[in-house]
């Protein structure tokens, strides 16, 4: 099968479960592919985040997918959409704040506004990192179906620093929290002396197709500030820049 053939089935097993998820026969049959070819593409796809399996085993198209859609480049991206709003949670709460996706497995930073404190933080724009030791990470990978958290934890996973979860099941716990709560917080995890907290930023269709975070210092981040207030303001930033992206 040549390049362009591969690339022109793929984006008609995307067609296939846009609409509505599908087992592998469905698919194969909505596509008029052999099931064994439409498994190997969904195979593909899967791994590059663009389709995942939903609890009950049919295929969905993943967040890399809605990513794109919402993506740089675009009239109505994220990164132009999310921009006024980090200005002003940077600007609101004297930390640096950023912009994020989910790309292949990884968190990839879009976007970071820093803050005006005299001790200042890395910009990590460009940048892709694990998701378990990271916020954005975190909020990210809540969001995942329980089949994709599963493959995401199912391998070995780094240890950053001292305080890095690696154990699936604390992982697990955490992201159960994460979804309950609807924001993530590390602490000295993928990098020591650095805090983050995120939440998850909503597309047109509810879907989760990035994150936002606050992240700074250790020992000022949040230090004796309540974490509440931090939470408060990546949530109500998150749903700005959800408004905005649905606006177009």
């Amino acid at each position: 099968m040549s390049s362009v053939q591969s690339v022109a089935r793929a984006f008609d097993v995307l067609r296939a479960i846009a609409g509505e998820p599908a087992g592998v026969t469905e698919v194969a049959a909505r596509t008029g592919l052999a099931k064994s070819t439409a498994q190997r593409l969904l195979g593909a796809l899967a791994a590059a985040g663009a389709a995942e399996r939903t609890e009950d085993g049919r295929w969905r198209v993943g967040p890399a997918v809605a990513a794109l859609a919402a993506g740089p480049g675009t009239p109505g991206s994220l990164i132009a959409a999310a921009r006024p709003v980090l200005i002003a949670l940077a600007g609101a709460t004297g930390e640096a704040a950023g912009l994020a996706i989910a790309e292949e497995g990884l968190v990839r930073y879009l976007d970071q506004v820093d803050s005006a404190q005299p001790v200042a933080v890395r910009d990590w724009t460009g940048s892709r990192l694990p998701m378990h030791p990271v916020s954005s990470g975190r909020v990210l990978l809540a969001a995942r179906s329980q089949a994709a958290v599963a493959r995401a934890l199912g391998g070995p996973l780094e240890r950053f620093t001292a305080r890095t979860v690696t154990d699936p099941e604390r992982l697990r716990a955490i992201l159960a929290a994460v979804r309950r709560d609807g924001v993530a917080w590390t602490e000295d995890e993928y990098q020591e002396g650095i805090s983050s907290v995120a939440a998850p930023i909503a597309g047109s269709g509810g879907e989760v197709v990035a994150a936002v975070h606050l992240h700074g210092p250790s020992y000022r981040f949040p230090g004796e500030r309540p974490r509440a207030g931090f939470e408060d303001a990546v949530r109500d930033a998150a749903a700005r820049i959800g408004a905005r992206l649905r606006a177009g």
